[in-house]
């Protein structure tokens, strides 16, 4: 069994643990900012291949006391690099975390580059190049208090970037984060799903690639194990076509997606074409005001601007009152969520939230509000 280490968004830990259980983990453990497992190799390329919610998988190569530069460099020269990395392979490293001596990252970086080429040109007589865009090993290294981790970076871009979407809004969500709410809402893929405030239609895009069962690692176009030396191109060939074999043909329920802005609307039926769902979802382009439910039931989310996002200039006061009216009035027998960083203009809905679930969209604190509408 090997060590690994989910990066995940703020509060997402828990979701992001019950996800991994679900794809095969063992000894799942959330903690800050990710979640520890353990697994052999087939669960790396599979957690890589179908994860909605994490951003990296880190392998786990080895911890060591690092209180200062010396003992850092000491820690990751008694690690055999010639396993993992050989010259004619690039490399970049990603350090996060600082203590008192080790408090900055660009420092740490540069001093654990320096003990693995110093390794190699005595091994080898050479080293390896540095390649910050796209390394064929990227390392990453964690300073926590007199500690370092290291890991092999197995993902290579962060997992949120599908892929599919070459086009974005002026302020999407993350596919992650989009994949998180869905999950947080309970919708289900028999239920009807709509966004009436869809952007470039991230969040029926991810309900979309759920309810085919679609993974939404088939739309990249390389993984960071595959530059790897012990990249088993056979395992992942297997895993690419079950993956592909086990997708729905149709959804059981409709899902839509509208937008007042016409350009965004053109960029999402992009993305649904892109992803190969064009044939499955709905996009128009709608100002809020027209929008009527689709059906007697089903769950409605958006994601409205709040100022901090987008709008800043404008009314978003009587926006949301407006998305209150619309939901109170026409969207009866629905479930409602609403994603907000800002507490006062939420209050214009006018509804009574059933719950508000804490998440993160970046570094901004937000609130998923639920309404049940009778």
């Amino acid at each position: 069994m090997n060590q690994y280490f989910a990066t995940a968004a703020r509060g997402l830990e828990a979701l992001t643990a019950q996800e991994l259980e679900g794809l095969g983990a063992h000894s799942v453990r959330p903690g800050f900012c990710g979640v520890s497992f353990e697994g052999d190799r087939a669960l790396l390329y599979r957690v890589n291949l179908w994860a909605r919610l994490p951003f990296r998988i880190l392998v786990k190569l080895k911890a060591f006391p690092a209180q200062d530069a010396e003992a850092l460099y000491r820690g990751i020269q008694s690690i055999d690099w010639s396993d993992h990395l050989q010259p004619d392979l690039t490399l970049a490293v990603n350090a996060t975390g600082k203590n008192e001596r080790l408090n900055h990252t660009h420092f740490t970086a540069l001093q654990v580059k320096n003990a693995i080429v110093d390794q190699q040109q005595v091994q080898f007589g050479e080293r390896s190049d540095v390649e910050l865009q796209e390394p064929d090993v990227r390392i990453n290294v964690h300073i926590g208090k007199d500690d370092c981790t290291v890991s092999l970076d197995s993902s290579g871009n962060s997992l949120h970037r599908r892929g599919y979407r070459p086009a974005v809004g002026s302020a999407p969500l993350k596919e992650s984060l989009a994949a998180a709410l869905i999950q947080l809402s309970g919708w289900q893929p028999d239920q009807l799903f709509y966004d009436p405030l869809c952007g470039s239609g991230t969040l029926p895009l991810e309900a979309s690639l759920k309810a085919l069962n679609i993974a939404p690692g088939l739309f990249r176009d390389r993984f960071g194990f595959e530059t790897w030396p012990d990249f088993d191109a056979s395992l992942l060939d297997q895993l690419l076509k079950e993956a592909e074999a086990s997708q729905k043909e149709t959804l059981s329920a409709a899902i839509w997606g509208s937008d007042r802005d016409g350009a965004v609307i053109e960029q999402a039926i992009g993305n649904a074409t892109k992803s190969g769902v064009q044939e499955h979802i709905w996009f128009s382009q709608m100002e809020l005001s027209d929008v009527v439910a689709p059906g007697e039931s089903g769950i409605l989310l958006c994601n409205p601007p709040y100022g901090e996002r987008l709008g800043r200039d404008s009314d978003l006061g009587q926006f949301y009152k407006l998305l209150g009216d619309v939901l109170k009035q026409r969207f009866k027998g629905w479930t409602a969520f609403v994603l907000s960083g800002n507490k006062e203009l939420s209050q214009f809905i006018g509804l009574k939230s059933a719950q508000r679930i804490p998440v993160y969209n970046g570094a901004l604190p937000c609130q998923l509000m639920k309404y049940e509408l009778y």
